[in-house]
């Protein structure tokens, strides 16, 4: 199965432009407007860096995020709250799954919405992130 672009439409470059997206053969990638050439960045490097920006948010946080969860999902148990919780603390050991399902494109939309606004450079590093209430 083919891997996902997990931000699409969530990432933009030094000088705020969308950056697009596309294939070259399997290999999903975020294509950056460098002065008129276009480099094609594979989508898992800059993807990563947000994961993993997302991850060292979420740590030391995990046991509040999971009651907060549970109370969303209605399941406000000990036993829904320790599994996300587990689920939290194990994020990283999550990344292949993650990018073999993608982000819904109702989730994309609703973080582009709130002004979730990852900012990279021609090369592919993150060099900005915008997350709302942050």
């Amino acid at each position: 199965m083919p891997k996902k672009i997990l931000f699409e439409g969530l990432v933009f470059d030094e000088n705020e432009n969308p950056v697009g997206t596309t294939y070259v053969g399997d290999e999903p990638c975020y294509v950056v407007d460098d002065a008129g050439f276009r480099r094609h960045i594979p989508s898992e490097q800059v993807d990563r860096q947000v994961l993993t920006r997302m991850q060292d948010m979420i740590a030391g946080n995990e046991e509040l995020l999971s009651e907060q969860a549970a109370k969303m999902l209605g399941q406000d148990d000990i036993f829904t709250r320790a599994m996300i919780e587990t689920q939290l603390k194990q994020m990283d050991q999550q990344y292949e799954r993650i990018f073999e399902l993608g982000i819904p494109e109702e989730s994309r939309t609703y973080m582009g919405m709130t002004g979730f606004r990852i900012i990279i450079d021609v090369h592919g590093e993150v060099v900005d992130f915008h997350q709302p209430g942050m």
